[in-house]
């Protein structure tokens, strides 16, 4: 949706002649943000699942994709168990999980508890891929992982393995994980971390277990109950980790301030700019210089009136904005239909219904939303302003976002907008959308993205407030 509106607003804003046209994508693009709070809203209430949708996670072992006779799982489905004589290096019994590992977190982990070594103590826990052979351990095939109770060896898709970790035997609990954001295997033993291995498969791994020699018996622990290993302290110490990496990387203290002073000066928010102004050049070490690197092209343009208005529709006062952009910047609301004069119109009304002036709602709706009826573009956002008088509480109604607080400042950010668009010298009019601290974290954004992609799509989603609170957690 937003890559065709970015198009549009590249194809139209290029040409200086198309002024009105250019204030009509404006508009759009701010109803286009509305469009999307209102069919979230209305997911959240139809109990949909949200964008990033709950993952099935391992919950058994599988017992129909078996190894025939050389494993039995057993009743309660989290046991297994060699019941014959081991006389053959294919006489392996490998079980996998239900379902693979999910993908779209940090990491993912399981433990088995040794009940029985067996004979031989032939015992292996690790990954696989949907497929795989299930009379080989793991790691003895391609794009499978393998730690190894006998030899404490790890394999990694061949017959031969690696120096890795100590063996484990009867009474010992053995982790494996997958860690997303390094692309890493990691396994445990009795609640140590043992080792890690890098992950050059980018499918779906099955966590999988192995007994291979007679009376070898394992239970396995998909998360039901409480792990041996700390695996919120492991957590804790990715994140810690991943939050030192960025915080290694250096950003010039000017050019930090300047995009801070940037984002206030897009939204016209004078007072705290002038705070800021002046702490700055009292910082120790003073910060000097940010005024003129290359974030101020338009962002000082109309600074106080910008204040004015955006505090008068923050208050809910929006004939008083509406007349004073009639004054200031007329060619911004002469048309009626256009969609600032929309957004204005239904703020008005939908403040109307938060002091409780049902009446005088109903009869403004009337009139106000009569030319609006026959605009396809507005009509499922009128439905959702005339639906606040269906409800006797409406602010707990799949409409109630109307009367949050972020919505007047949506309607804010689309008057601040159009007014630096009549701008005469402003040389790129898309640079009037957002500041170039939200093009920086948009940025930020797609490049997580990007890397996720990179990852075969697995790994948590970015999550800006997580990352900002990082410290305090």
């Amino acid at each position: 949706m937003f890559s065709n509106l970015r198009s549009n607003i590249a194809n139209i804003m290029s040409d200086p002649d198309h002024i009105q046209q250019e204030q009509d994508i404006v508009g759009s693009y701010f109803l286009e943000l509305w469009r999307l709070k209102s069919n979230r809203t209305a997911a959240s209430h139809e109990d949909e699942e949200p964008e990033d949708e709950e993952e099935s996670f391992p919950t058994e072992l599988d017992t129909l994709n078996s190894s025939g006779g050389f494993s039995i799982v057993l009743p309660d489905k989290l046991s297994v168990r060699y019941p014959s004589v081991n006389l053959h290096g294919h006489d392996v019994g490998v079980v996998q999980a239900n379902c693979p590992a999910p993908v779209k977190r940090l990491f993912y982990y399981f433990e088995i508890y040794v009940k029985n070594a067996g004979a031989k103590g032939n015992i292996a826990i690790g990954f696989t891929t949907e497929g795989f052979n299930m009379r080989r351990q793991p790691g003895w095939e391609a794009n499978s992982f393998g730690y190894h109770g006998d030899d404490g060896l790890l394999y990694r898709g061949q017959g031969k393995g690696e120096t890795f970790g100590p063996t484990f035997s009867t009474g010992d609990t053995v982790g494996g994980g997958i860690n997303y954001a390094s692309q890493e295997l990691f396994f445990t033993k009795n609640g140590q971390l043992v080792g890690t291995v890098e992950k050059d498969v980018k499918g779906r791994l099955y966590p999988t277990v192995a007994v291979h020699s007679q009376n070898e018996e394992v239970s396995v622990n998909f998360g039901k109950d409480p792990f041996l290993f700390d695996i919120k302290a492991y957590e804790a110490a990715q994140r810690a980790n991943q939050q030192t990496y960025i915080e290694r990387i250096s950003i010039p203290q000017t050019a930090s301030y300047g995009i801070v002073r940037s984002y206030l000066q897009h939204y016209g928010y004078e007072e705290t700019l002038n705070v800021f102004d002046e702490a700055s050049q009292t910082s120790v070490p003073p910060v000097t210089g940010f005024h003129d690197n290359g974030f101020n092209e338009h962002a000082m343009y109309a600074l106080n009136h910008r204040k004015i208005l955006r505090k008068l529709i923050m208050d809910g006062q929006i004939d008083v904005a509406l007349r004073n952009l009639h004054e200031w910047y007329p060619e911004t609301v002469q048309d009626d239909t256009s969609a600032i004069c929309f957004m204005l119109q239904c703020q008005k009304f939908i403040e109307l219904v938060r002091v409780g002036c049902l009446e005088e709602a109903l009869v403004y709706g009337r009139a106000c939303f009569e030319k609006f009826y026959s605009l396809k573009h507005y009509e499922d956002l009128v439905k959702d302003c005339a639906a606040l008088l269906a409800y006797g509480e409406p602010s707990k109604s799949s409409v109630g976002y109307l009367l949050e607080e972020s919505q007047r400042e949506k309607v804010a950010d689309a008057v601040n907008a159009m007014v630096l668009s009549t701008n005469p010298d402003l040389k790129d009019r898309r640079n009037c959308l957002h500041s170039y601290l939200e093009t920086l974290l948009r940025q930020l954004t797609a490049c997580f993205l990007q890397k996720r992609l990179l990852n075969g799509n697995q790994g948590e989603a970015f999550h800006l407030q997580r990352v900002l609170l990082a410290k305090n957690n």
